[in-house]
C-alpha cells in the first residue's frame, strides 16, 4: 500500500529552476523504486527520471539528462526532482510513480503500479 502526494510544480520562464517533491505514505518493502513521468496534453506520458530507494539508482531520460536530478530523503520518505534549465518543451503535469520488487528502477510507466495525481509545471518562453 503506497500512497502519493506531489507538491512544487507552477509557473517559471525558460532557463529557471524548479524543485518537485513526492511523499510517500506507507510501508516500506523490499526493492522500492519511484520514478517521475511527465504528460502533456495529447501525448503520451513519457519517462522522466527514476531511482531506487535503497541504492540510490538513477536513470534519466535523454531529454531531461544534465538538466533534471531526482533524488529521495529516507528520513522525510520523500523523493525529489530538481528541474534545471527548463525549456517550454518541459511544459507537462509531472507525475509520481512508485513500485516494488524492482531494485533497478524500471523506465517503462507499465510497470509502476501506484501513482501520484500529478503536479503542473508551466514554462513560458
Amino acid at each position: 500500500q503506497v500512497q502519493l502526494v506531489e507538491s512544487g510544480g507552477g509557473l517559471v520562464q525558460a532557463g529557471g529552476s524548479l524543485r518537485l517533491s513526492c511523499a510517500r505514505s506507507g510501508r516500506l518493502f523490499s526493492g522500492l523504486a519511484m520514478g517521475w513521468f511527465r504528460q502533456a496534453p495529447e501525448k503520451e506520458r513519457e519517462f522522466a527520471a527514476a531511482i531506487s530507494w535503497a541504492g540510490g539508482t538513477t536513470f534519466y531520460a535523454d531529454s531531461v539528462k544534465g538538466r533534471f536530478i531526482i533524488s529521495r530523503d529516507g528520513a522525510k520518505n520523500t523523493v525529489y526532482l530538481q528541474m534545471n534549465s527548463l525549456k517550454p518543451e518541459d511544459t507537462a503535469v509531472y507525475y509520481c510513480a512508485a513500485v516494488y520488487g524492482r531494485p533497478t528502477p524500471p523506465r517503462a510507466r507499465e510497470e509502476y503500479d501506484y501513482w501520484g495525481q500529478g503536479t503542473q509545471v508551466t514554462v513560458s518562453s
